[in-house]
């Protein structure tokens, strides 16, 4: 007799185990991070990852620290430099650099998915290259190459009917494609004092996000232009690749001169579409007055400093800049100067801790983007 056996069919879960990551990498990681909070100090970095590997075992008998640093070498992360005195050492490269805005990018922007196109779709339909799968009726001076001819084939059989086919004009339909607009972004750092106020790490986080803002332009929207400033005392602009050895400084906080240059970068720009970000947790303390002196405030909202920032955020709307301000701060009186300076501009403002500053702006810059273009 023969014996019949019943397999049964079913899913097999097994324990779920990491991608494996070599000790390099997982101290490279970590390395990472302590080069941005260090502001690039190659010495101070290191440090703080011998320390971190005695409490927590970063490395193996196998694969130490000099290791690690030996393969940043051969790897190309590390350069011999001579300071001032003539004193050599180790400083990063901008390979690093590009690895630090990689990693801040992954980081705060790790949900989003990866465009091959490089461009934002504008919100209304017209002349463009972005699919949208809707459908209208053919109008004279609509370019062949836009008719859909499944869709207007299926419609000459509808209307004519398959024993006696023939095509029409008034079977032809059009897909809608979306304009694929270019977006002109200013933003800008606060690096007054009050950043690192109360023993609080606060130009850290905001660093994080201008290098995940820089590599996301770069990488998935090449079209995009992004100009990065930092303003105390005065504003000056940076370079990407200055992001992270930013430092705060003893620095009052002129908002008036951060604007002004960030408009004066927006004007040289023919892309329609502008906007600027502000990143800042402190109220504006600050005026350069005409003579090159400085008139200071720290003490509540001084209505002169107060109203010549009102005065720009109005220049901004006339140009039709939007500005939109995450304030990293919640003190009611600075949320109603934030309100009042929103009002002027008909921008937007966030009130926000540290924690999902990144997801917040990268929100807010794909929505400011897509803006409407007619074909």
């Amino acid at each position: 007799m023969k014996n019949n056996t019943n397999f049964k069919k079913g899913f097999i879960f097994k324990k779920y185990e990491a991608p494996f990551k070599s000790p390099f990498d997982k101290l490279f990681e970590v390395f990472k991070e302590l080069i941005t909070h260090t502001s690039g100090d190659f010495d101070e970095a290191i440090n703080w990852l011998r320390e971190l590997d005695k409490e927590y075992s970063l490395t193996t008998p196998e694969y130490s620290i000099e290791d690690f640093i030996e393969d940043l070498k051969q790897k190309g992360y590390l350069k011999e430099e001579i300071d001032p005195d003539g004193n050599g050492g180790l400083a990063i490269t901008a390979k690093t650099e590009r690895a630090i805005r990689q990693q801040a990018l992954e980081n705060i922007f790790g949900n989003i998915k990866r465009s091959g196109q490089g461009n934002h779709k504008s919100k209304s339909p017209g002349i463009g290259d972005e699919h949208t799968g809707d459908f209208r009726n053919y109008q004279f001076g609509d370019s062949l190459d836009k008719v859909s001819m499944t869709e207007s084939l299926r419609n000459a059989q509808i209307n004519n009917g398959i024993g006696d086919f023939k095509l029409s004009e008034d079977d032809l339909v059009v897909e809608e494609t979306m304009h694929k607009s270019q977006m002109s972004t200013v933003l800008m750092i606060d690096i007054s004092h009050s950043m690192i106020l109360y023993g609080e790490d606060r130009i850290t986080p905001a660093k994080k996000v201008a290098m995940a803002l820089a590599e996301l332009i770069t990488t998935r929207y090449p079209k995009d232009t992004l100009d990065i400033l930092v303003f105390g005392n005065d504003a000056w602009q940076i370079e990407i690749q200055d992001l992270p050895y930013l430092k705060v400084g003893p620095y009052h906080t002129n908002t008036v001169a951060g604007l002004d240059l960030a408009m004066d970068l927006l004007r040289r720009k023919r892309n329609t579409n502008k906007q600027i970000f502000m990143i800042t947790d402190g109220k504006p303390s600050c005026l350069r007055l005409p003579d090159g002196q400085y008139y200071k405030n720290s003490n509540g909202l001084d209505s002169h400093i107060v109203n010549k920032c009102y005065a720009m955020a109005q220049q901004a709307r006339r140009l039709h800049i939007p500005i939109t301000t995450f304030m990293i701060a919640q003190d009611n009186y600075l949320m109603q100067f934030v309100e009042e300076f929103t009002r002027a501009n008909q921008g937007k403002a966030f009130y926000t801790g540290l924690k999902g500053l990144g997801e917040m702006i990268f929100e807010d810059y794909e929505t400011n983007r897509k803006k409407r273009i007619r074909g």
